[in-house]
């Protein structure tokens, strides 16, 4: 007889069983920073049952949601500077998320809320802006339900060979397109039969891999949960992507746009219930909507370019959309239509909306609360859901998707919307965010112009 296989999700008291009997010896205590990183520390199994779950969470510095992608500390953010002595947060466990990782040897993760001293949950913490959503759902006896699809490229290269390279002359795990290919899949399936297995292991329910458009591009898809909950199982899936891929020899980049090529997206479907498990969005109007589907389709039209920092929060991000390129660049709805920005799917209890801005380099917990935000404006002001559109939207003259950054930094800068769905410290906070990462960017010299000016300019 066999084992039976380690339940994936813990409580407390198994965990203090494990602890006991040296199954588990270290615990990762997580949260997750602007950038959708999981940032914290690995700490003795018996130290965190003894003093951090006693104590309610450890401390961590507050610069953790006030750098930038390269953990440099920049002024400019209220929560944290020199001026206030960078000190420390609260990093209090959700004892609900504790989860094995299989590929790590005795070690669980938890995820956790980040708090004032006083016990006050910090508001511009991307799983707190997500709760606050979630909580406006809840008033109206609603909640949400999401699925986040990443795609990512694989290179047979390690990550300390990239580096080295400067990222140029990566060898591609495929060297061909293996969309849906069986035969392009196999070639790295000792790979991704791990990612998936892994992350079974760590308590996401896996649905299939498939091969994407560019070269060495792959996707594995997870089935839709409760909209936190898939927020954390997607925080940790990319954190222990990269980490497997680097325990293989391999580098795995989620960037939205690594070359000219297709760029990796994350597709994000949303759904609402209400606390009897009801479809809240289908009915018996047109194409079998609800009004609530009408007024939160509608909400998500009205709200996309304000919102669109929260949804592509980076410089690349936005080098995704482009004609034919299956990223949108139009602000429109359609029954599974992939030109649009908004593709709808499903009916009856499946029906949703997938949302096809975000690329995978989002955090998804802004994200799916931008979409939730976007939806109860809809529904707060009644908006009517503009006709759908059928045929090709790239040559539509509608409304677009910001370009770049810097059009979606002033969007949220000045919107309304925002404001009043995750208030002014929110709005300055990730506004400031996107203005450094643009600072960043206009100060950097990149191989593109050196390349095209070094001579013949």
């Amino acid at each position: 007889m066999t084992s039976p296989r380690p339940t994936p999700r813990l409580s407390l008291e198994q965990l203090r069983l494990d602890v006991a009997d040296g199954t588990v010896d270290t615990v990762v205590l997580a949260m997750t920073d602007m950038q959708g990183r999981l940032q914290g520390k690995r700490v003795a199994a018996d130290y965190f049952l003894a003093d951090v779950v006693d104590a309610g969470g450890a401390e961590g510095c507050g610069y953790l949601l006030a750098v930038d992608v390269e953990m440099n500390t920049v002024d400019g953010y209220a929560i944290s500077s020199w001026d206030n002595g960078y000190g420390d947060l609260v990093l209090s466990p959700d004892l609900a998320t504790l989860r094995r990782l299989p590929w790590h040897p005795a070690t669980v993760m938890v995820q956790c809320d980040v708090l004032h001293h006083d016990g006050e949950p910090v508001g511009i913490s991307p799983r707190q802006i997500l709760r606050r959503q979630l909580d406006r759902l809840a008033a109206r006896g609603w909640h949400a339900h999401a699925g986040t699809e990443l795609e990512f490229m694989v290179f047979r290269d390690s990550y300390e060979q990239a580096w080295q390279s400067g990222y140029r002359g990566l060898t591609p795990a495929n060297q061909y397109n293996a969309d849906y290919s069986v035969l392009g899949t196999a070639r790295i399936e000792p790979l991704l039969r791990r990612l998936r297995n892994s992350m079974a292991g760590a308590g996401m329910t896996v649905e299939s891999a498939k091969g994407e458009c560019n070269l060495g591009q792959h996707e594995i898809a997870f089935k839709y949960a409760e909209a936190m909950a898939t927020c954390d199982n997607h925080a940790v899936y990319k954190t222990g992507a990269k980490e497997i891929a680097a325990q293989e020899g391999y580098a795995l980049t989620f960037m939205a746009k690594f070359d000219e090529r297709e760029g990796n997206s994350c597709h994000i479907h949303l759904s609402l219930r209400d606390a009897a498990g009801t479809p809240v969005l289908a009915g018996s109007g047109n194409h079998g909507f609800s009004p609530v589907m009408e007024h939160f389709l509608a909400g998500q039209l009205a709200c996309l370019a304000d919102f669109s920092l929260l949804l592509a929060p980076n410089v690349n991000s936005y080098k995704r959309y482009a004609p034919g390129s299956f990223a949108p660049t139009a602000i429109a709805w359609g029954r599974d239509n992939r030109t649009c920005a908004l593709r709808v799917v499903g009916h009856g209890l499946s029906l949703r909306f997938e949302n096809r801005v975000p690329g995978g380099d989002t955090n998804p917990y802004l994200a799916v609360a931008a979409l939730v935000a976007a939806g109860l404006h809809g529904v707060e002001h009644e908006l009517p859901l503009p006709q759908e559109f059928t045929g090709n939207a790239y040559a539509s003259d509608g409304a677009r998707v910001p370009a770049t950054l810097g059009e979606a930094v002033a969007a949220f800068a000045r919107s309304e919307a925002a404001e009043r769905a995750f208030g002014k410290g929110v709005v300055q906070h990730y506004t400031h965010a996107g203005e450094v990462e643009l600072a960043a960017f206009n100060r950097s010299v990149t191989d593109w112009e050196r390349q095209r000016g070094f001579e013949r300019l």
